[in-house]
Order: C-alpha cells, then sequence, then structure tokens
C-alpha cells in the first residue's frame, strides 16, 4: 500500500491525480490533501478517499472546513504552517501541484524525508533549484518532473547520456493570443487571456500561457533540473501541443515526445516510475492529425522569454526576484491594475532595480530566497502604483 499525498488537491493537477488514484484505489492510502478556497471540493475529497487530513492554506476557511469535515475523522488544519506540517508526515509519493512560490516550503520540508517528490510546482525550481535538488541530494530523495514539457524531456533522456546532449528544445502552443496582431495586445481583456485553445487550466497558468511567462519559466526550470547550459535550450511555437519537447543529441538525432493534451501522462509516468502503467488517455490517430507546424517566438513579441534568458546567465536568486516580480505583475492583470503587456514591463523594471544587489552571487537558502521574493514584490507593487 503507497501512502500518497497531495499539495494542491483541487487544482487541475491535483484533481488528475486523484482521478488515477482512483482508478486504482485499493494500492493507495491517502495521507493528507491541501487545496486553498474551495472548501467544498477539498472535503469531498477527503471524504471520498478517506484521508487522513485535509489542509486549507488559507486561515480563514478553517471554521469552513471543519465543519465540511465534521463527523468524519478526518482531521483539519490551516495556514502556511500547516502546510510544512503535513509534509512531514510519512508519505511514499508526494504530489507538489501548489500554485506559485508558496509550495518551495513544503516541496523542502517533503523531500527531508526522504520521498519521492512529484514536481508540477515550476516555481520551486524556479526560484531556488539548487536549493531544492541539494535537499534531495542529501537526503535520498527523489524529483519527478510533472510539467509535460520536463516529463517528456526525462523520457526522451532514459538510457541516454548527458554529454550526449546538444540541445533541448521545449514547445509552447502559443496560447490565447499566438494568433493576435501585435497591435492588439495592448487591449487584450482578462477573459479572453483566460481561455487556453488546447488545454483545460487554471487561470492564472492560462494567462501565463498567453504572455510566454509560463514557457519562460519553463525555460529555467529545464535548466535547473537538467543542468543544461543555458544556450543549448530553445523554445519553439507548436500550436498543436502533441509534440511535447525534443532533445537533440551530438549525432544530429531529435527525440520527440508525442502525445494528447492530457496531463495524466505526465502525472501517470511520475506516478508509477521507473515502471509504465495502462492510462486512460486518448491515442492518437496521427494519420487524422495529418500535420504538425512549428515557428520561431518573435522575442520582441514574448518578451519573458528574454528575461528568462537573463535569469539562468544570472543565476543566484535572480530566479526568485522574477518569479515574484511575474506573480504581482499577473495580480495585477488580472485585479485590472495594468494592461496585459504592462506585465513584462513590470518584470523588467523589477529586475533592473535589483540586479545590482548581487543576486547572482548570493548563497541559496530558504530564508535568502523569501527575502528576494518579498522584496521584488515590494518593487513590483510600487511600479505598478505609479502606472
Amino acid at each position: 500500500m503507497r501512502k500518497v499525498t497531495i499539495f494542491g488537491a483541487t487544482g487541475s493537477i491535483g484533481c488528475n491525480t486523484i482521478d488515477l488514484i482512483e482508478r486504482d484505489r485499493e494500492n493507495y492510502e491517502i495521507v493528507a490533501l491541501t487545496g486553498g478556497r474551495n472548501i467544498a471540493k477539498l472535503a469531498q475529497q477527503a471524504i471520498s478517499l478517506n484521508a487522513e487530513i485535509a489542509v486549507t492554506a488559507y486561515e480563514d476557511c478553517r471554521d469552513d472546513l471543519r465543519d465540511a469535515l465534521a463527523g468524519t475523522g478526518i482531521e483539519v488544519a490551516a495556514g502556511e504552517a500547516a502546510l510544512c506540517d503535513v509534509a512531514d508526515r510519512p508519505a511514499h509519493w508526494i504530489m507538489s501541484s501548489i500554485v506559485g512560490a508558496a509550495g518551495l516550503a513544503p516541496g523542502l520540508k517533503a523531500l527531508e524525508q526522504g520521498t519521492t517528490l512529484a514536481l508540477a510546482n515550476k516555481e520551486s525550481l524556479v526560484t531556488a533549484g539548487a536549493l531544492l535538488l541539494g535537499t534531495a541530494d542529501a537526503h535520498g530523495a527523489k524529483v519527478l518532473p510533472v510539467d509535460s514539457e520536463h516529463s517528456a524531456v526525462f523520457q526522451a533522456l532514459v538510457g541516454e547520456e548527458m554529454e550526449a546532449v546538444e540541445r533541448v528544445i521545449i514547445t509552447a502552443s502559443g496560447g490565447a493570443f499566438r494568433d493576435w496582431p501585435m497591435e492588439k495586445l495592448a487591449n487584450a481583456t482578462l477573459e479572453a487571456a483566460s481561455s487556453h485553445p488546447n488545454w483545460d487550466m487554471g487561470q492564472r497558468i492560462t494567462i501565463d500561457s498567453a504572455s510566454l511567462f509560463n514557457k519562460a519559466l519553463e525555460l529555467i526550470e529545464t535548466h535547473e533540473y537538467f543542468g543544461i547550459a543555458p544556450d543549448k535550450i530553445e523554445a519553439i511555437i507548436h500550436p498543436e501541443s502533441l509534440i511535447h519537447a525534443l532533445v537533440g543529441f551530438h549525432d544530429g538525432a531529435l527525440m520527440a515526445h508525442v502525445g494528447p493534451h492530457d496531463m495524466r501522462h505526465a502525472i501517470g509516468y511520475a506516478l508509477n516510475w521507473p515502471a509504465r502503467a495502462e492510462l486512460p488517455v486518448e491515442r492518437l490517430d496521427l494519420a487524422k492529425i495529418g500535420s504538425l507546424n512549428f515557428k520561431a517566438p518573435d522575442e520582441a513579441r514574448y518578451p519573458a522569454l528574454r528575461l528568462a534568458r537573463w535569469v539562468m546567465e544570472e543565476g543566484g536568486l535572480a530566479g526568485a526576484v522574477f518569479n515574484a516580480a511575474k506573480e504581482r505583475a499577473l495580480d495585477g492583470f488580472i485585479d485590472g491594475r495594468i494592461g496585459f503587456l504592462q506585465m513584462a514591463q513590470i518584470v523588467e523594471n523589477v529586475i533592473e532595480k535589483m540586479s545590482g544587489d548581487g543576486l547572482g552571487l548570493a548563497a541559496i537558502t530558504l530564508d535568502t530566497v523569501q527575502d528576494a521574493d518579498h522584496m521584488a514584490r515590494t518593487y513590483a507593487d510600487e511600479f505598478m502604483a505609479i502606472r
């Protein structure tokens, strides 16, 4: 019986993870489920899976969760400290799908017990890749990528030597605005940015896909997780989103991972690794698909990619600054304080403000990452206030 904890259970990754577990229910024991403000969903999942404990990240939701689980015998907790506490409960496999930098501290705590961490929280690698992977090594833990692109690279490298890798190509759908003329983007609405042409995801990641900030994070994530030099990592627009990544080798070969728009493949691979299990995903009909299309991204249109390359070259705390500024700029767009194109401008302003502070040379600890995160959010708020 495998003991499992799911951070971010009510989000799309968490729900897809639960879908797979429910299909093989007798082989899993659920230790903990965590979520945000969707208390009804979190309580329903906890009851259905007979979890030991359910945790909401928000203190003000504690009573609602306790009421929803009254009489079930399921423990209830709330707040950031509670997330780290349940990360310390013994589990064989832990899904980290909390959105944003908030996923770092629970992920680090989970690795300290020497478990397997399935990582869908890309911000953990972006903000503190060396710390996260170093913690895993120190405690004999394993970090498995769950982003579809990084799962694809991971699978393409099975049986290969890293020394033979010449390039890694991460694909991008182009998001909601991939066919919009550049001059129209300044007036892009929140509603339009929140609708993805291929994937069914949460609002924040869908907007990040439209701006390619999501892809920028994934470029940094590739560099951190696989140790690949920045100049060997590429992004390419692939509207069909069927090839998730390609790995190029020094003999000229390209190994592509092809699959449907279904996160259960990457989740299922991490859940069953190192074995492959049968998964309830679509089998592609290549003749019906007919053709696949690719084009180079215009970095003038997608400045997030240029900023990501600065982060990879700078190193140190640059990723924490980039991610925090991006999260606050995204908040500003969602709240209507800034326009779609101004998100990248805010992030660049924060980077320029903090780039002289020795970011690339700073030690990466949880405290220094959190300090850089806080300062970057403060500057981002200041820049948005004067617009």
